[in-house]
């Protein structure tokens, strides 16, 4: 807070992080899990996410318009998320499609309900934690082939 720093110049020292663009295969999005207004870790307090105006559900996948128009999807329809890391198909059950301001290619879930979908192969390089932010997934609409 008093702009000194203890370095050998006494000047901040900023590293630059060059991330490798992700390429998503065909009917692949990026998932990320996030938490609801009323919890606080893993203890969920209630139903209701009023950053976000979702009320009385938690099994939701936040979307983009557009990528819902492409996978042929609408709101509240009910989907299967499903994780193929390793080669080990993992399913998170019955999702209500929710659109959302979100970039292309993006998804959002609450966590810890997509927890199934994270590899635990699939771990931050230093910390070794779950890498819950990046998770691929697909889309599966309940009712259609193979359901």
């Amino acid at each position: 807070r008093e702009g000194r720093f203890d370095t050998s110049t006494q000047k901040a020292k900023f590293n630059i992080a060059v991330a490798e663009p992700l390429k998503l295969k065909q009917g692949q999005l990026m998932m990320m899990t996030i938490r609801s207004h009323d919890q606080f870790n893993t203890t969920i307090y209630g139903l209701d996410d009023r950053y976000r105006g979702i009320y009385h559900e938690r099994r939701v996948i936040l979307m983009n318009r557009q990528d819902m128009t492409r996978l042929g999807l609408q709101e509240s329809d009910v989907v299967d998320l499903v994780n193929n890391d390793d080669g080990v198909e993992r399913i998170a059950h019955s999702f209500l499609v929710v659109p959302y301001a979100i970039p292309k290619g993006c998804t959002a879930t609450y966590f810890p309900e997509t927890n199934v979908l994270v590899s635990i192969n699939s771990v931050a390089d230093k910390s070794n934690t779950p890498v819950s932010k990046l998770v691929i997934i697909t889309i599966r609409k309940k009712g259609g082939a193979g359901n």
